[in-house]
């Protein structure tokens, strides 16, 4: 959604708080539109963090007692391929590099800010067993109002892999962040190497201070010796394994696959390496919140290793990274480096966050448009001097559907008090039906409400860490169905709502119906007033028809046969998103008609809606070009939601 009229829908709920606290259990719609629009800033709760870090811990207990897929195991049709305990590091890497796929134009900023909160928010419902220093660097991400270059293609509904690779890429510095400087598309890449995407405003990976930064041998010397590739440490911690060789410095490392030294944790690179970058301290909690330690055993010793997990980075004789100087103007803050440990990959990609994030927005955007749906079809109502039978109280008690009845109730009372038994025995359906056509999209849009809040807050990881830490199940939560079938409703809700709404607007220019000039038209004989709306309007409503083609429908069979089946929930998203424009545009088109036409009757209208758009809409009769009226029904659409 990106067109000037789809605009008018973008406006994020004022709660009056600017913080939107990320628990795990109560994020909702509202919430992440607010933090995909920068209006509020996430703060991550404590106890959700302690959640997440137990889950770590049991993935670690589980892995050490016996394989789990992804972790112990490769993917999809390589699911029985097992993994050696001390090659689970790099397959994790090597899982989050050939995942990042993904390919057309990179997603715009708001939706990927979505994606963030989201997906830092299912993290924390604490069934990952994913590094709790992820979840607060997609916080911080967030607050420092940065994002990883996203890929429009590559997600079916059934996790979205390429997106999150991209994302994970990101997280531990190979590819760079770009900051948020504003929520339009960027063209596709132009260039894609080790380092990633490249393009405009790219913002390298972090760097410590030069004095800050150690050696790369002292760094890997502190290290357990697993983690160096060398024998030694107990069974469970053998679940840590080795760095990839590119991060060890060893010969030949600056092959084909060697990772940039911009791109790599501080600790990681040689003193000889670039330019150090400004950084913003640690992706750890501050100190008001726990880490991802949950406290000790009787013994003292650190629950971590208690519970067999990697060591931090303090544990290991690495310093943790520090605020550096304040960067210079123009030059933003970044999240510091996470560095993947065994399981985090998968867990990491185990979800439909960027899915989930384009609903939520496109939700609200839709909602926001059938809301003043209801002031514009008032104004034509009175337009065409239409009775309000059809949207009585008591024909609607007897057949009591929340969605139809509503719409009737809130176009009563933006009509306002008085009898209106209208000039025909019966109206168009454009009026008489409107409440019937009108009503299943408001409920479409709550269904869909309700879709996203239950994903957002609960985990959809697989293999999914059980509460108690006990076991590790392998599903098939990220089948998103449910949330698909709930998106494809709306789509088909909307275009039945917006068919009614371009019936209006033809009904508007027919003088048999409102008693005044053909097309609204004032001037000379054979003038054309709104008659170019009609085509507008239906050019709009042509695009809507295309996206409401049930994405639902699709089928694909993919890896060797293994997944014979998909959701399309990803595409069904990206289709809601586009039906916002065409909306707006077809609700646009007829508000420019009612207004003109109350203007040309006689007498004061009484719909509330009219003061306020008769006092921003053009005035002018004349035969002129209207696109600048639509521009402005359109910016208006959002105040009318609020009438």
């Amino acid at each position: 959604m990106d067109g000037t009229t789809g605009e008018a829908a973008r406006v994020s709920p004022d709660t009056g708080d600017t913080r939107v606290v990320l628990d795990g259990r109560g994020l909702g719609l509202a919430d992440v539109v607010r933090l995909a629009d920068a209006d509020a800033e996430p703060a991550v709760a404590p106890e959700a963090l302690e959640r997440a870090a137990r889950s770590w811990s049991a993935a670690a207990r589980l892995a050490a007692g016996g394989r789990l897929y992804g972790r112990g195991t490769g993917v999809g049709a390589h699911r029985s391929v097992p993994v050696d305990t001390h090659d689970e590091t790099e397959h994790g890497l090597r899982l989050l590099r050939s995942h990042a796929g993904g390919a057309g134009a990179l997603v715009p900023v708001r939706q990927v800010r979505a994606m963030l909160a989201v997906r830092a928010n299912q993290l924390l419902a604490g069934g990952s067993g994913i590094q709790p220093a992820f979840v607060t660097a997609l916080a911080e991400a967030l607050r420092l109002r940065v994002h990883p270059a996203v890929s429009e293609y590559g997600g079916l509904g059934t996790g979205d892999l390429t997106a999150l690779a991209q994302t994970g890429l990101t997280l531990m510095g190979e590819h760079p962040w770009h900051p948020d400087t504003d929520n339009a598309p960027r063209p596709a890449p132009t260039s894609t190497g080790p380092g990633g995407p490249t393009g405009p405003a790219v913002v390298p990976g972090r760097r410590q201070g030069d004095g800050d930064r150690p050696e790369r041998e002292a760094a890997l010397a502190a290290l357990p010796a697993q983690w160096r590739g060398e024998p030694g440490g107990t069974g469970a911690d053998q679940a840590t394994v080795t760095l990839p060789r590119q991060w060890r410095g060893d010969e030949g490392a600056a092959g084909p696959g060697a990772v940039p030294a911009a791109g790599l944790p501080a600790q990681w690179r040689g003193a000889d390496s670039e330019e150090p970058h400004p950084a913003t301290g640690p992706s750890a909690a501050p100190a008001d919140r726990p880490g991802p330690e949950a406290g000790a055993t009787s013994s003292g010793t650190p629950a971590r290793a208690a519970a067999h997990e990697p060591p931090a980075a303090h544990e290991r004789g690495l310093p943790a990274p520090t605020p550096s100087d304040p960067p210079g103007p123009g030059v933003p803050r970044l999240p510091a480096p996470v560095l993947p440990g065994p399981g985090d990959a998968l867990a990491l990609l185990s979800s439909n966050a960027l899915t989930l994030g384009q609903a939520a927005l496109a939700c609200h955007d839709l909602d926001v448009l059938l809301r003043a749906g209801h002031a514009v079809a008032a104004l034509s109502l009175e337009a065409v001097s239409g009775s309000a039978d059809a949207y009585a109280a008591e024909v609607h008690a007897l057949r009591p559907y929340p969605g139809i009845a509503r719409a009737a109730a809130e176009v009563r009372r933006l009509l306002g008090p008085g009898e209106r038994p209208g000039a025909r025995v019966q109206d168009p359906f454009g009026f008489r039906a409107f409440p019937q056509a009108h009503g299943p999209a408001l409920d479409a849009a709550d269904a869909l409400r309700h879709i996203v809040e239950v994903e957002a807050n609960c985990p959809s990881e697989n293999p999914l860490i059980a509460p108690d830490g006990t076991a590790a199940y392998h599903h098939g939560g990220f089948y998103a169905a449910p949330l698909g079938l709930a998106l494809d409703a709306l789509n088909l809700a909307v275009l039945q709502t917006a068919q009614l709404s371009a019936a209006r607007l033809a009904a508007l220019g027919r003088p048999g119906l409102t008693g005044l000039p053909a097309f609204l038209a004032v001037g000379p004989a054979g003038s054309s007033g709104t008659m170019i709306l009609e085509y507008t309007a239906n050019s709009a409503l042509a695009e809507l028809r295309s996206c409401a083609a049930p994405a639902s429908a699709g089928h694909a069979v993919l890896s060797h046969g293994l997944e014979e089946a998909a959701s399309f929930a990803s595409q069904a998203a990206r289709q809601s998103l586009r039906a916002v424009d065409a909306y707006a545009t077809v609700l646009a088109c007829e508000l420019v008609s009612a207004v003109r036409a109350l203007r040309l009757r006689p007498g004061e209208p009484h719909a509330a809606a009219f003061a306020v758009a008769d006092a921003e809409l053009p005035a002018g009769t004349e035969d002129r070009p209207l696109t600048a009226d639509v521009t402005a029904a359109a910016g208006l659409l959002r105040v009318l939601a609020g009438l």
